[in-house]
This record gives C-alpha cells, sequence and structure tokens, in this order.
C-alpha cells in the first residue's frame, strides 16, 4: 500500500511503535480517584519540565484553554486575548457557554500583541457599568505558525504583574516555539500563570492535552474538570504515550522545522504560488496561490498523489509537516502541486 502523507495538520500523526508498547503495558489506576500511578507520574514530570507547581492532565488542547478561563476567572468577567487567536477562532464560542465571560479582543500583529495596548484595555470593575478583566491569553507559538517573542510575553507579563490579572498561554505548540528560539522551554513559561500544551500534536501522542499552574490553581481545575464530565478513569493507557510525547518527542521537532523550510523554499519557486518565507518558523507552510486555481481538480491531483490536505481558504492554503513527514516525502508533494498548477 502506498504511503499516505497527511499535511492537515500535525494532530493526524499515528502514535509511534514505542507509543503503542506503552500503551500496552501501562500501569493504571483510577484517575478519579487519583491513584493512576501513569497519570501521576505524566502530572508531575510535565510540572517539572515546563517549570509550574502542578499539572492535570486532559484529553484535548480546546479543554485545557477552557477549564484555565473557568478557573481564572469569574461569570462575567473579561477576558482580553488576540483577535486571531485559536481561543476566539477554534473554540466554539466555549468561553461564554461555560465561565459566562466575555471576550474582549485585539488586534494582533500575525499573532504579537502589544503590551502598551492591553495595559490600556485592562478594567477593574471599579465603575458599576463595567467588567473586571479576569484573564489576559495569549498564544505560543500562534496557530498562524509564527513564534513570539521573549520580550513580547515579558513585557505583557510585567503590565500583568503590575495590574494583578493572571496570564494564561496557550501553548498548544510551546515545545515547537521553545525549539525555534533555541531556549528551553521554561524560558517561555516563566511569562505566565497558567498553562496548556498539546501532547497530541507535533509531539506524537495518540491524545491528550496538559494544564498547568499552581498547586491551588491545579486543585480547583481538577474538580472543575470533573463538572464537565472529564472526570478519567483508567487514563495510564493514554498517559504512557504522553511520556513519550513529553521527554522524546520535543527534540525531533526541529526535524519537522526544517523540512517545513525546505518544503516552502521549494514550493515558492514554483509560478503561481506565494509564500513568506520568513514566516515559516515551525513546522507550518501558509502558501497563497496568486492566479485562479480548479480547486477540484488542486484536491484530485494531490489525492492521485496519495496527499490528504484541507483545501485553500480564501486563497490560502496550510500544509503541516510532522514525525510521518520525512525529507523524502517532499520531492512528492512539490510534483503534486505542480501538476496540478500546470
Amino acid at each position: 500500500m502506498d504511503k499516505i502523507l497527511d499535511l492537515r495538520s500535525d494532530t493526524v500523526t499515528h502514535p509511534t511503535p514505542a507509543m503503542r508498547a506503552a500503551m500496552a503495558n501501562a500501569i493504571v489506576g483510577d484517575d478519579c480517584y487519583a491513584d493512576d500511578p501513569t497519570v501521576i507520574e505524566l502530572e508531575q514530570q510535565a510540572a517539572s519540565k515546563l517549570g509550574k507547581a502542578a499539572a492535570l492532565f486532559v484529553p484535548t488542547g480546546t479543554l485545557g484553554n477552557q477549564l484555565a478561563i473557568f478557573t481564572h476567572c469569574q461569570p462575567g468577567n473579561e477576558v482580553i486575548v488576540g483577535d486571531d487567536s485559536h481561543i476566539v477562532y477554534h473554540e466554539v464560542g466555549a468561553a461564554a457557554a461555560i465561565s459566562g465571560v466575555q471576550l474582549r479582543t485585539l488586534d494582533s500583529d500575525h499573532g504579537t500583541l502589544d503590551a502598551a495596548k492591553i495595559s490600556r484595555k485592562i478594567r477593574h470593575g471599579f465603575d458599576i457599568h463595567e467588567p473586571k478583566t479576569g484573564l489576559i491569553c495569549i498564544e505560543n507559538a500562534h496557530s498562524n505558525g509564527r513564534v513570539i517573542p521573549l520580550a513580547t510575553m515579558q513585557a505583557i507579563w510585567q503590565v500583568a504583574q503590575a495590574e494583578n490579572v493572571p496570564v494564561h498561554l496557550d501553548g498548544a505548540r510551546v515545545f515547537n516555539a521553545a525549539a525555534h528560539l533555541n531556549v528551553d522551554v521554561r524560558e517561555i513559561t516563566q511569562y505566565c500563570d497558567s498553562l496548556m500544551f498539546c501532547l497530541s500534536k507535533g509531539l506524537a501522542a495518540p491524545i491528550g492535552s496538559m494544564l498547568l499552574g499552581s498547586e491551588a490553581f491545579i486543585a480547583k481545575a481538577r474538580k472543575k474538570r470533573k463538572l464537565l464530565g472529564g472526570g478519567l478513569r483508567q487514563a495510564g493507557v493514554l498517559a504512557a504515550p504522553g511520556l513519550i510525547a513529553l521527554n522524546d518527542m520535543p527534540q525531533r521537532l526541529i526535524e519537522d522545522h526544517q523540512n517545513a523550510q525546505a518544503l516552502a523554499v521549494q514550493l515558492a519557486a514554483i509560478e503561481g504560488i506565494e509564500i513568506d518565507l520568513s514566516a515559516v518558523h515551525i513546522n507550518m507552510v501558509w502558501l497563497r496561490f496568486t492566479r485562479e486555481i480548479d480547486v477540484d481538480f488542486l484536491m484530485q491531483t494531490l489525492a492521485q498523489a496519495h496527499i490528504k490536505a484541507n483545501p485553500p481558504e480564501h486563497g490560502w492554503m496550510r500544509l503541516v509537516t510532522h514525525w510521518q513527514i520525512t525529507s523524502a516525502d517532499l520531492s512528492t508533494i512539490v510534483s503534486a502541486l505542480k501538476t496540478a498548477l500546470s
């Protein structure tokens, strides 16, 4: 059977052989009773590796982000967040439905928020007409594939500290950000009170994300996870591949970044394709078609080459590399797109 090259996302990865073996042999308990030893080990190692006091295993990144909002905020609070963030675009309005908060969105420069603008938007609820700012949410790496500079995160953190407002980091791909910046991940996570990162994106675990923060924050979030139906039982079979994702997979992310950069360079040379090469920070290639294309023919051509991809939206198309896309696969992808545009 021909190899399928799935470029839709880094969520499509299959667990590695080592992960499958770890799942089969996992020691389990009952996580609702807090006695699943594999989950406990994952939470402890995640907290240590990312520089926080405690961690909580959750099924998805969206649940992790929404638990953070639910835990930090009171109903009627306001959450400051970028207008192009995952929380705004791809989390189904959950902040309003679950936490009863409103999102106060700021214009973002390709994912980067301005600390001074955040400072001007913070409200303390002293006026009876105003909501209180309960949380600031930032994202790194951003879901557009760009990495936010540490200096920007530090500036936002300093504003938040001065105003006594917590900061939550949507760090779904925080290890990608660390790889791009060539820093220990704790250099990033020092500038937030809580964070979420995904085990099931570029780290290749089959399921799961981690929510991290203080011991008091995580204790509160654990109860709210139960309230939302997220209580887990023999979750060690999922935490076992998560341990491999946490400990073994971050070191190889730079390979995905290099493949994305190489792919971007080759695609940018094709007439009719435009790519901002300076924006390829992690494992995502965003390309724009500069002339009219037949989308049906494009997708059929990719399918015939055994390539899965999401179709263009408003002229833009995203291709994502991961551990199952090798450097040897890049020529197949480039050839298929050349054919589609010929």
